[in-house]
């Protein structure tokens, strides 16, 4: 097995510091931009729902949709990897 090298192990760092930071600065702007509601009917909270997606643009709710199959296909992927 080859080993790490100085130099490789600096750059590798470098990438992971980078890469780190890049998934920390999305993670703050999600933050900033989740909107949450507390229900106390399934009734209000669909209410709620269907508000909420009205007042998105037809693209944002395109991105929601496109984003959902991404996660989905990843939960069957990672179930056929499991053999589950």
């Amino acid at each position: 097995m080859r080993g790490t090298s100085p130099n490789e192990f600096r750059s590798q760092s470098r990438v992971s510091d980078e890469a780190e930071e890049e998934r920390a600065a999305r993670a703050a702007l999600r933050r900033q931009l989740i909107e949450t509601h507390s229900s106390t009917s399934f009734e209000e909270a669909e209410l709620w729902d269907l508000e909420f997606w009205q007042r998105r643009t037809p693209q944002e709710r395109l991105s929601a949709l496109v984003a959902l199959h991404r996660d989905l296909e990843k939960v069957a992927r990672a179930k056929r990897f499991s053999g589950d």
